[in-house]
């Protein structure tokens, strides 16, 4: 369990969630400030990082999420899978400058990743698996996806995010200073976890931007 700034975060036991997580304070509101262009360089085809995804990666990545039943195939797939695809077909654009670096970090370690808007959701905060019927929006259109069995991040108002995706009605905003992040891990890859986070805070203190993590 992790207490900093008033915020209080409990993991549920999973025997292969190695997870990472932490809060980031930016220096401005994310309609001011603007992408790295080193950042921006890291979503583009071909990219160099420290970091590279591949097929032992997928797969243990897949298997976490399958251990609550979850099925992680098809529109379902993990986040990271969904980055690569996007990538390769030059879909992936600039959103802002703490999604932006999510989408680095997560498509090159190939480690979904989770970032809320900590003005939006609320203590207490957990991490665990979604039961039967629970579901939410993800998207500004209105789908909802079906999450049973899923590891979720819990607020005080239910499921939040996931490695699938992100609920809508706590995602980064142009107002967004403060956010909690997620890094969805499994200990079938060992050091992985650890190696992302450092390289996620290196980004984002390149970005001007305070990082608190959970011991």
């Amino acid at each position: 369990m992790w207490h900093k700034r008033g915020h209080v975060l409990a993991f549920d036991p999973h025997p292969l969630l190695d997870a990472r997580a932490f809060t980031t304070v930016f220096p401005k509101p994310m309609e001011s400030l603007g992408t790295a262009r080193q950042l921006l360089a890291l979503l583009k085809p071909g990219a160099q990082a420290p970091l590279a995804s591949d097929d032992t990666v997928r797969g243990a990545v897949r298997d976490l999420l399958r251990h609550g039943g979850y099925k992680p195939t098809g529109r379902g797939k993990p986040a990271s899978e969904y980055l690569i695809r996007a990538v390769s077909e030059g879909a992936l654009s600039s959103i802002n400058a703490a999604v932006d670096c999510c989408n680095a970090v997560s498509l090159h370690s190939g480690l979904p990743i989770s970032v809320v808007d900590l003005e939006l959701a609320k203590p207490p905060f957990r991490v665990g698996l979604a039961p039967a019927g629970t579901e939410y929006v993800f998207n500004a259109s209105g789908q909802t996806i079906d999450v049973e069995g899923l590891l979720c991040l819990f607020d005080e108002a239910g499921a939040c995010a996931n490695a699938v995706k992100d609920s809508q009605r706590t995602k980064t905003r142009p107002q967004t200073t403060k956010t909690l992040t997620v890094i969805w891990g499994t200990s079938a890859l060992p050091g992985r976890s650890e190696k992302t986070f450092a390289w996620y805070r290196e980004l984002l203190a390149a970005l001007g931007a305070e990082v608190a993590s959970v011991p």
